[in-house]
């Protein structure tokens, strides 16, 4: 059988913990419910999604993780972007041969505050040699339609998940492709560092050990040190990146070539590897699952889905 050890609990929590590294920036969803107790931070776990309804509980093991944070920064060429609270929600299937097998929720893993760019479109893209963009900069002065926004969105799986860097400082714990959309009327609704092609491949790893916590519960989220489930708590972990590229900005702006030479060329892009970075600041991460899966095989993955449903409040 295999067992939800602490330790395999702890290894798969910290890796997992730099997974906030790269919820730098998100998406909005709908609406989250209400979870009682101890399942309270898990509103988005995707505990329906037929790959964790699938887990048996001897091959394969199911749990949710949530990884937090107030604040954080992201450099990309010339320009850093501070970011805010950030939310990442993600499934975790266990595999017994020590592979792990990442579960988004239906409306993505990664939620967070805008993020605004400094100096919005004059920071971005002004003063230029070009007469077209200068014109452009100009009338932008004290104007509400300078203000830019940053998105970071997952534009593939990740991969290279290593499960023993979660719990060691300095390695690289998981690759994610992503690309980053600026937002702006006068940028259009296609202007983006990255793409799917060529993406932002960020390798996030941990600069500290964070502080650990455990507390058990009972199926519907009341603690319980005899429940049948378990909560990991890994808080104060900071977490870096500096080794990714960037790549060129495209389809920004409804003259597409010239905005995209005025954005990379005041921005500093393409940007190699070594000219930019990733930090997230004090990240919360929490990972749930049941204690003996085994004693719920074949239905480990159905009991968690009901468990988490039953909190529902």
């Amino acid at each position: 059988m295999h067992a939800f050890t602490p330790r395999t609990r702890l290894a798969t929590v910290s890796a997992l913990t730099a997974l906030g590294a790269f919820a730098s920036l998100g998406t909005a969803t709908a609406a989250e419910p209400a979870l009682n107790g101890e399942w309270a931070p898990f509103t988005r776990c995707p505990v329906d999604a037929p790959a964790m309804l699938a887990a048996d509980g001897f091959e394969k093991t199911p749990q949710c993780v949530v990884s937090t944070s107030a604040s954080g920064s992201i450099k990309l060429g010339d320009t850093t972007v501070v970011t805010g609270r950030t939310n990442l929600q993600i499934g975790i299937v266990q595999n017994a041969d020590g592979t792990s097998t990442v579960v988004a929720p239906p409306g993505g893993a990664l939620v967070a505050e805008p993020a605004t760019v400094p100096g919005g479109l004059l920071g971005l893209m002004c003063p230029s040699r070009i007469p077209v963009i200068t014109g452009l900069c100009e009338s932008l002065e004290n104007s509400t339609l300078n203000k830019i926004t940053a998105t970071m969105e997952s534009v593939g799986a990740p991969y290279d998940f290593n499960q023993t860097a979660g719990v060691l400082t300095d390695m690289p714990i998981v690759a994610l492709p992503v690309r980053i959309h600026l937002e702006n009327p006068l940028l259009g609704s296609k202007c983006y560092i990255g793409t799917t092609a060529n993406p932002i491949v960020l390798l996030p790893e941990n600069r500290n050990y964070p502080d650990f916590g455990m507390t058990f519960f009972q199926g519907d989220g009341t603690a319980d040190p005899a429940g049948e489930m378990s909560r990991i708590d890994l808080t104060g972990a900071t977490q870096n990146d500096s080794t990714f590229a960037v790549p060129a900005a495209s389809g920004c702006g409804l003259n597409i070539g010239l905005i995209n030479a005025a954005v990379n060329a005041k921005t500093g892009l393409p940007s190699p590897s070594g000219n930019n970075s990733l930090t997230l600041n004090d990240t919360q991460t929490r990972l749930t699952g049941l204690n003996a899966p085994g004693t719920a095989a074949p239905r480990a993955g159905e009991v968690l889905a009901e468990h988490w449903h039953s909190a529902a409040r």
